[in-house]
């Protein structure tokens, strides 16, 4: 059985690590899912630890509210989609598991809402409920070629196996790779979509910055937006990987800026926003798409002496226009 566990807000660098440490006690098998999950295959641990999955998932929330302060949310399902979205359908902190059983897989995807599913955007939802195509059941049973006219081959049959709870993915184990973070925490909850906006300009600036000055390049951009519902406090994680490796401040910018637009949160009281930059590589060993005409390389050049005034006169010595009053 896999377990995708689910610690929160995202967490630092150093303590994330520490949780997939703690996660590594109970299985070699581990994932990370930085900022803020993993997946860990415990079907060679029940025996082990004489518990089945649940009482491993019980385990491992004890352990990280002792050391850590935190109630991790369990998912728990014979594949990794179906352990994701186990952990997704219901409140925080608690274990939640879907059987290795066909009708009980059923089941749980019957009313399970589209936008669930893991690929299913704003848009894409929106355009499956013209269709009446609004819950993982009625996606399953409608025929594949009908999903591939309005999805497209290859998108149809992958949300067609997804609402059936077919996930062929593996948990793959490794440490999680390098990353750099900035966080943007409002002073009170936010509802401006242009202040937003601003604040993601501001965060894509530090990790431009943080990045040359390091000369890393990075391949994936990830936002984390929290913010506050009826029962409290809430999150949203989204992730994009970029055309090719880089630092340039400008496609970070427009890359957070479409993760942004696309959660469609409109008048959504927003907490903090959280960017982080993974899958990081050396910047000299980065190859470079060319491009026609001259204004990428004047950006570039005004990035370069804006990253020297920076070293001289600190870190806030240049900043677009919209983002003065920042830190």
């Amino acid at each position: 059985m896999i377990l995708y566990l689910h610690f929160g807000d995202p967490q630092p660098e150093p303590v994330y690590r520490r949780l997939l440490d703690m996660v590594g006690e109970f299985t070699p098998v581990a994932q990370a899912l930085p900022p803020d999950a993993a997946l860990a295959d415990v079907s060679g641990s029940t025996r082990y630890f004489d518990r089945d999955a649940a009482g491993l998932a019980g385990l491992i929330r004890m352990r990280a509210a002792a050391l850590h302060g935190l109630d991790v949310t369990v998912g728990i399902g014979p594949n990794p989609l179906l352990a994701r979205l186990a952990a997704h359908r219901g409140e925080p902190g608690a274990v939640r598991t879907v059987p290795d059983d066909p009708e009980a897989v059923t089941r749980f995807l019957a009313g399970l809402p589209a936008s669930a599913l893991p690929g299913v955007g704003p848009a894409t939802a929106r355009t499956l409920a013209s269709y009446g195509l609004r819950t993982a059941d009625r996606i399953a049973a409608t025929p594949l070629l009908t999903l591939q006219r309005i999805l497209g081959a290859a998108s149809g049959r992958e949300l067609r196996d997804r609402a059936a709870g077919i996930d062929p993915s593996r948990v793959t184990a490794g440490a999680p790779p390098r990353t750099v973070d900035a966080e943007h925490r409002f002073a009170q909850d936010e509802s401006d979509a242009v202040r937003r906006e601003a604040a993601l300009t501001h965060l894509t600036e530090q990790l431009g910055a943080r990045l040359r000055d390091e000369r890393q390049t990075c391949r994936v951009l990830t936002l984390t937006v929290q913010y506050a519902d009826r029962t409290g406090q809430a999150s949203i994680t989204r992730s994009r990987t970029l055309p090719e490796a880089t630092a340039h401040t400008p496609q970070l910018r427009a890359t957070a800026h479409a993760l942004h637009g696309a959660l469609a949160l409109q008048r959504a009281r927003v907490r903090s926003l959280a960017l982080r930059a993974s899958d990081l590589g050396d910047a000299a060993a980065a190859s470079r798409q060319l491009t026609f005409g001259p204004d990428d390389d004047r950006a570039r050049r005004i990035e370069a002496a804006a990253d020297r005034a920076r070293a001289r006169f600190g870190a806030g010595a240049v900043r677009p226009a919209s983002t003065a009053g920042m830190r």
